[in-house]
C-alpha cells in the first residue's frame, strides 16, 4: 500500500556550529520567545528558512519566503549545507522524560520518503481537521524554496516489530547527529546506507497502512503542490518519520483547555445533573486519581481560583474526552459554540497539568480543564474509520526536530 523510499537529503556541516543552535521545533510551535532565541542562537539557524522574520517594507519580490530560499541557496553554496551522497533512511532515536509523571522512555523510527496520497486512497490516513492559514503560509514556502525542512510524524502498524528490530541493528556505532533540546530531550540520528537493510524496510513498509500524527498541514500542502506539478517526480513524495504504532516508546500526552472571559459561576451545579462532581483537596490529588486509568469512565478535571473537582460520567461505548468536553461542557454548560472554539475566542490550550493550573491561580483564566491522553487505539480506531478528532485531541510527544535532514525536490 504504502511507497516508502531512501533518499539523500541536505544536512547541515561541521562548519555550521553546534547542531543545538542550528536546528529548531516544529515551525508551529515556535513561540515568540524561542523565536528570539533561535535568530541570537546562529546566523543559520533554520527559523531564518521556515519562519523568517516580517519587515516593514515587504513586497511580492522581497519577503519572508523569498529571503528564505535565499538562505537555502547561500548555505548550500558556503558549504554550510551539504547533500549526502549516498540514498538511505534515517534511524532517528528520541530519549526523553514525560512531562507531569518524569517516566524515561525511548521513541525509534526512521526518516525516509513516503509517496503523497489522497486520503480516498486508504493508504495515508489523517486524525485532525485543517485550516486554510497554515497552508496558504506552508504553501508559499515550499513554492520560493523547493524543499521540505520537517518531517511529516507518521505512524504505522507493526505489532511483531519487524522493522524495529532491523533498525535496532542499524542503529550501531556512533550517531551523525546526537543533540538535546531545549526540553532536553535527546534526539540522535544513524545513516543506513546498507543496501539489503534499505531493500528489506523497503519491502516491509509497502503493505502497511499510515496514519499522520503530526503535520496534517505541511502534508496537505505537500500534496496540493503534487499535484499542481504531476510531471515532478520529486515533489510526489514528502519527508516522513515513520514510528511503529505498537513501539513502546510512542507517547501520547493530554491538551489541556483553559478558558478566559467566561462566567463559570453555577457551572458546578449545572454539571451535577450529568456528572458526579468530586471535590478535590488539591491538584496532587486529582493529578493522582486521573493516573489510575479507568476505561468506563469519562474523566475531566476542573480547576478553578476556588479549588479543584473530578467530574466523572460512564462512558459510552466509543465515545472520546475531547468530543465529550467540547460538545457536552464548553457547548453544553458554558455556551461556547463550535465556532468560537475553531476560532480559540476564550480557549488557549496547554501542555501540562502544572502550567495549565498556572494560568487560573497566577493568570486570568477563570477555568482549566484538566483530560487524559487518548489512547493510540482509539485515534487510530477512528482514523482508519475514515473519522477525525477535533483539533489539539492528541500531542506526540517529544516534537520532531526540524532541519535534521532536508529535502531539496529537483
Amino acid at each position: 500500500m504504502a511507497t516508502v523510499k531512501p533518499f539523500q537529503p541536505f544536512r547541515y556541516q561541521a562548519k555550521a556550529g553546534d547542531p543545538a543552535n542550528l536546528l529548531t521545533q516544529p515551525y508551529d510551535k515556535i513561540s515568540p520567545q524561542m523565536h528570539a532565541r533561535y535568530l541570537a542562537a546562529s546566523p543559520y539557524n533554520l527559523v531564518r528558512i521556515i519562519l523568517g522574520e516580517k519587515r516593514e517594507f515587504d513586497n511580492e519580490s522581497e519577503n519572508v519566503y523569498t529571503r528564505a530560499a535565499k538562505y537555502l541557496d547561500d548555505w548550500i553554496k558556503d558549504g554550510i549545507l551539504a547533500q549526502d551522497p549516498l540514498p538511505g533512511f534515517y534511524g532517528y532515536s528520541q530519549e526523553f522524560l514525560v512531562p507531569d509523571s518524569g517516566e524515561k522512555l525511548t521513541r525509534n523510527g526512521f526518516i525516509g520518503l513516503g509517496k503523497l496520497e489522497d486520503y480516498s486512497a486508504n493508504i495515508v490516513y489523517r486524525h485532525e481537521q485543517t485550516l486554510t492559514g497554515p497552508k496558504k503560509d506552508r504553501r508559499e514556502l515550499l513554492n520560493n524554496t523547493r524543499a521540505h525542512f520537517g518531517q511529516i510524524f507518521m505512524l504505522y502498524p507493526d505489532p511483531a516489530r519487524v522493522v524495529d528490530a532491523i533498525l535496532t541493528d542499524a542503529e550501531t556505532g556512533a550517531p551523525i547527529l546526537d543533540v538535546l533540546d531545549e526540553y532536553q530531550a535527546r534526539h540522535r540520528v544513524w545513516a543506513i546506507t546498507d543496501a539489503a537493510m534499505v531493500q528489506e524496510i523497503e519491502s516491509l513498509m509497502s503493505d502497511k497502512k499510515l496514519l499522520i500524527a503530526d503535520g496534517h498541514h505541511r502534508y496537505e500542502t505537500a500534496l496540493a503542490y503534487s499535484k499542481d506539478h504531476a510531471g515532478d517526480p520529486a515533489a510526489q513524495y514528502v519527508m516522513m518519520t515513520f514510528v511503529n504504532m505498537h513501539a513502546p516508546g510512542l507517547k501520547i500526552l493530554a491538551t489541556h483547555r483553559v478558558l478566559r472571559g467566561i462566567d463559570p459561576s453555577g457551572f458546578h451545579e449545572r454539571a451535577k445533573a450529568h456528572w458526579k462532581a468530586t471535590p478535590l483537596h488539591s491538584v496532587g490529588e486529582l493529578k493522582r486519581a486521573l493516573a489510575k486509568p479507568d476505561k468506563a469512565l469519562v474523566r475531566i478535571g476542573i480547576v478553578t481560583v476556588a479549588g479543584q473537582h473530578l467530574l466523572e460520567r460512564p462512558r459510552a461505548d466509543g465515545e472520546l474526552d475531547v468530543p465529550v468536553l467540547h460538545k457536552d461542557i464548553l457547548g453544553g454548560l458554558l455556551g461556547i459554540s463550535e465556532e468560537d472554539v475553531k476560532a480559540e475566542k476564550h480557549i488557549q490550550y496547554v501542555r501540562g497539568v502544572d502550567a495549565a493550573v498556572a494560568e487560573v491561580r497566577q493568570g486570568d483564566a477563570e477555568v482549566a480543564f484538566i483530560l487524559e491522553a487518548t489512547p493510540i487505539e482509539d485515534m487510530a480506531r477512528i482514523a482508519f474509520a475514515g473519522g477525525v478528532m477535533p483539533q489539539k485531541s492528541t500531542d506526540f510527544y517529544p516534537k520532531l526536530l526540524s532541519g535534521v535532514t532536508i529535502y531539496k525536490l529537483g
